[in-house]
C-alpha cells in the first residue's frame, strides 16, 4: 500500500449529488441492496450528506446544492446524458443481484455478460442517470 494512504476498510469512497437525494437513498438501498450508515437531513426535505455502505465500501452523497462545493459538483443533468465515471462493485453473484436491479426499475445499459479478463458484469444507470457496473470480477485476488 502507498504510504499515503490510511489503512482503512476502504480507501477510495466515490461521491454523488442528486437532484432528490431522498429518493436516491431509498431507491439505492432497494435496488443495490446498500446499507444506511449515516443520513444527515437539512431543511427543505435536503440530505446534507449520507453515507450507504455495501459490504466493506461505501458511497457518499447529497443534495445538490449551489453551495461552496455544490458548484463544482453537480449531478447528472438528464438521466440519458453521458457520465464521465462509473461506479464498480463487487458482487458474488452478479445475475441475481441484475434481477433485482431490474425489478427496482434500473435502467439496464449493458446485460449481465462473461468478460474476456475473467468474472460476470452487467451495468445500469440509476433514476437520476448514474452508471453503475457490478461484477463478479475481483481485481484483488490472484488469478491462476
Amino acid at each position: 500500500m502507498t504510504s499515503l494512504a490510511k489503512e482503512t476498510r476502504a480507501t477510495m469512497i466515490p461521491c454523488l449529488r442528486y437532484h432528490d437525494a431522498v429518493k436516491a437513498i431509498d431507491w439505492l438501498c432497494e435496488a443495490f441492496g446498500f446499507e444506511r450508515h449515516l443520513v444527515v437531513p437539512g431543511e427543505g426535505g435536503l440530505i446534507l450528506h449520507a453515507q450507504l455502505a455495501f459490504g466493506n465500501g461505501m458511497v457518499m452523497l447529497g443534495s445538490a446544492r449551489d453551495d461552496d462545493h455544490g458548484v463544482l459538483h453537480r449531478p447528472v443533468a438528464k438521466p440519458g446524458d453521458p457520465v464521465s465515471q462509473t461506479i464498480y462493485l463487487i458482487v458474488s453473484d452478479v445475475d441475481a443481484h441484475h434481477a433485482r436491479a431490474v425489478a427496482a426499475g434500473a435502467e439496464i445499459v449493458m446485460a449481465p455478460e462473461d468478460q474476456e479478463h475473467g468474472g460476470r458484469l452487467y451495468c445500469c444507470r440509476d433514476p437520476e442517470g448514474n452508471l453503475w457496473c457490478f461484477g463478479s470480477y475481483d481485481p484483488w485476488e490472484e488469478t491462476a
